[in-house]
């Protein structure tokens, strides 16, 4: 009779330590990539380069911000990987996006001003914690 020894756990007192020592901020970062690992979404800081990307996470931001003489409703979302923004252009607001939202979005990313910005992305609104 042979016995299979279960593998052994990962993180166990060391990972508990690990937790212990992190900030408030790195434990919220993490549960969002996870997050967003589990809706299918790429991490954002591996958009980049004119590309269409599924990216989730909260919403930051939001904010009227006209360009070029027209209204467009912008939101900073971040996934704990890095942030994007989110251009609406022609919207002055769109029910349920909102600071604190979960936002899973699809779109072409590009860079403007140094930043990632999807403009007129696709979007759901997820289900909060």
């Amino acid at each position: 009779m042979t016995s299979t020894a279960e593998p052994p756990k990962r993180g166990g007192l060391r990972g508990f330590f690990s937790r212990l020592a992190s900030s408030q901020a790195e434990l919220e970062a993490e549960e969002l990539r996870e997050d967003a690992d589990q809706a299918g979404a790429t991490p954002i800081v591996s958009c980049g380069g004119r590309r269409r990307f599924c990216v989730a996470g909260t919403l930051r931001t939001v904010t009227l911000r006209p360009r070029g003489g027209a209204p467009a409703l912008e939101a900073e979302l971040y996934d704990g990987s890095d942030v994007i923004d989110l251009v609406w252009l022609g919207r002055r607001k769109i029910a349920g996006i909102e600071p604190g939202r979960i936002v899973k979005a699809e779109g072409l990313v590009s860079m403007q001003d140094g930043r990632k910005v999807m403009f007129n992305p696709r979007y759901e609104l997820r289900p909060g914690a």
